[in-house]
């Protein structure tokens, strides 16, 4: 859906300094009248690891759904070789096979038949010159570097990635994530592809502490929202919530560690495209707006990076206003749905001391501290389709968070709301 809006009306200098919400360089006022939303998903699976359809299915599931753009992540490996499966061995069988005769019944390469029919899969390049539209769809490589320390299993997306990137391997959970960062990283510097890594699911395993990912350097995004079910996105009695993850992170990077904010990804992460819906990893939960002047991989990720885009398992925005006096968040409505609006920050001066949790013989656990609940409070909170935010001036940051009252029809985790989540950007006396 591709309505044009303006985003943010007033560009202060505090704004401009954390490079969240900054759409320009000038600091007037300005309507980004050039500017589109576009609706992507980060986080996909294929053939080519463990999803269970063929690339050019999935493109084609999520352009019928009003899809922008779509990044193929599959683990440690990117679809640029010739690869023949065979049918019966896919974890899509035969049924993932007539859906693409069915659709694509002019470019098939197969050979044998019966239970030896294999077929080849097609390679990114020929499943986006086939499907990417100038202006309306576009398909980006990406590849989910799976790596691990111990038990614990780390995941990192790099979207409009160049080359495969091995899993770097550390000496601890937070090494891990920083050399993969780093790769990332000097893949960028080397070939000059504008590329984005970003933390998937932390609590998959509850591999991924606050405490670990609160240090890295250079990593900028995490999924704040994932549709798999077996990501624990809420936590549990002993492990924080993604969401709580978040607060703590942002707490820690603006206070204690003079890091940049961490945006926050909502994605789907699908494995499983058949039979929907259905309780396993699903296409069309969750997705990121993004606003941007062209469909193109370099102009999304740099939106993204000045914090231009909000995250989104089905509620829509109309605008985010930011100026030196606050925030104003406006929900483009659904009928017959109402709408809590919540602004979500932390405080200079906050005790940032956290508490280890601690097991049923008092031994520390390895997940998130516990910390003051005054770390990622809720500042201000109104029902209704509109609502703002008065900065008070001791904010360390201030993020936004609306609710519909509307279930989510296809969710991850029972009793899931429609939500969207709206980037932080720092206080006003935060430089």
């Amino acid at each position: 859906m591709k309505t044009t809006l303006a985003f943010v009306l007033f560009l202060p200098r505090f704004l401009l300094a954390s490079a969240s919400l900054a759409f320009a360089a000038e600091s007037e006022p300005r309507a980004d009248h050039d500017r589109q939303w576009r609706r992507g998903n980060v986080h996909t699976h294929s053939h080519w690891s463990d999803g269970d359809d063929y690339l050019e299915s999935i493109a084609a599931w999520y352009r019928e759904h009003e899809y922008d753009f779509l990044v193929f992540t599959d683990h440690n490996v990117l679809a640029d070789k010739d690869r023949w499966v065979r049918v019966d061995k896919t974890k899509g069988g035969r049924e993932a096979y007539d859906k693409l005769k069915a659709q694509f019944p002019d470019w098939i390469d197969e050979r044998g038949d019966g239970d030896a029919l294999e077929v080849r899969l097609r390679r990114f390049d020929e499943v986006a010159k086939r499907m990417n539209q100038a202006g309306e769809f576009l398909l980006i490589p990406g590849e989910e570097i799976s790596d691990a320390f111990e038990r614990a299993p780390i995941h990192m997306n790099v979207s409009n990635v160049k080359e495969r990137i091995e899993p770097q391997h550390g000496r601890d959970v937070f090494d891990t994530i920083q050399r993969n960062v780093r790769a990332a990283q000097e893949q960028r510097e080397r070939t000059g592809q504008t590329m984005m890594i970003h933390l998937n699911h932390p609590n998959f395993g509850y591999a991924v502490t606050a405490e670990d990912l609160m240090r890295v350097q250079g990593e900028r995004f995490f999924e704040v929202f994932n549709g798999h079910p077996g990501v624990h996105n809420h936590g549990d009695h002993t492990h924080a919530g993604v969401e709580q993850i978040w607060d703590i992170i942002l707490a820690h990077r603006l206070a204690v560690f003079d890091l940049p904010l961490m945006y926050g990804l909502a994605v789907d992460d699908g494995h499983s495209y058949h039979g929907l819906p259905n309780r396993q990893s699903n296409p069309g939960r969750g997705w990121v707006m993004v606003l941007c002047d062209k469909l193109e991989a370099g102009s999304l990720i740099e939106s993204m990076e000045r914090g231009d885009f909000y995250a989104s398992s089905g509620v829509r925005l109309e605008s985010v206003a930011c100026d030196d006096a606050g925030m104003t968040i406006t929900v483009a409505p659904e009928p017959g749905e109402n709408y809590t609006i919540e602004f979500i920050g932390t405080r200079q001066g906050t005790d940032l001391t956290g508490q280890p949790v601690l097991d049923d013989r008092g031994e520390p656990l390895r997940a998130t501290r516990i910390y003051s609940d005054k770390v990622g409070e809720v500042l201000a909170k109104s029902i209704g389709e509109q609502a703002s935010y008065a900065f008070q001036g001791d904010e360390l940051y201030v993020r936004a968070r609306v609710t519909s009252s509307q279930k989510h029809p296809n969710p991850s985790e029972e009793g899931d709301f429609k939500q969207a989540w709206v980037q932080p950007v720092l206080g006003p006396g935060v430089e």
